[in-house]
């Protein structure tokens, strides 16, 4: 039983005009972009988050400070890919993704199958092995009034 772990991830950023919009590794024309320290791809950092849940090792806060200026602007998928090294190194490896992300505009949707792509290539794993589903939340709350993208994963990884 212990050969399979599973692990939660969840993240908000703000939206604030003018900012390019990063989601899952690719950049998505728009008029607002999500703020962060990083390039604030919330899909990318949910990701990573509950694989490292998944694997007992913290989060990707504690791996990737916010305090630490080498981190500054970077791209997530260069986070993703060392989260990837991680997990490999502790014997694991990734037996699927599913996420949701939850945004009003854009739309998502057209973008799933190049994130995908992109996202199996970083993560060295298969297109099948990622699910990513994209909702609104029907104009209600800060997603609703654009004032912001939220996100949320869960990662099955077993022992290799």
């Amino acid at each position: 039983m212990n050969n399979f772990r599973i692990g939660f991830g969840y993240d908000v950023h703000q939206l604030h005009e003018g900012l390019d919009f990063w989601l899952g590794g690719i950049k998505l024309e728009h008029e607002k972009g999500a703020l962060g320290h990083s390039d604030a791809d919330v899909l990318i950092h949910v990701i990573c988050d509950a694989l490292l849940g998944a694997a007992n090792m913290r989060d990707i806060g504690y791996h990737f400070s916010d305090k630490d200026p080498k981190y500054k602007g970077i791209d997530s998928k260069i986070l993703l890919r060392e989260v990837m090294k991680l997990i490999r190194e502790g014997g694991y490896e990734v037996g699927n993704i599913d996420s949701t992300v939850c945004l009003q505009l854009p739309k998502v949707n057209p973008h799933i199958p190049a994130i995908k792509a992109c996202l199996a290539e970083v993560m060295g794993v298969e297109e099948g092995a990622i699910s990513i589903k994209a909702t609104t939340t029907e104009k209600l709350g800060f997603v609703g009034r654009e004032e912001g993208v939220s996100a949320y994963c869960v990662a099955l990884i077993y022992k290799k």
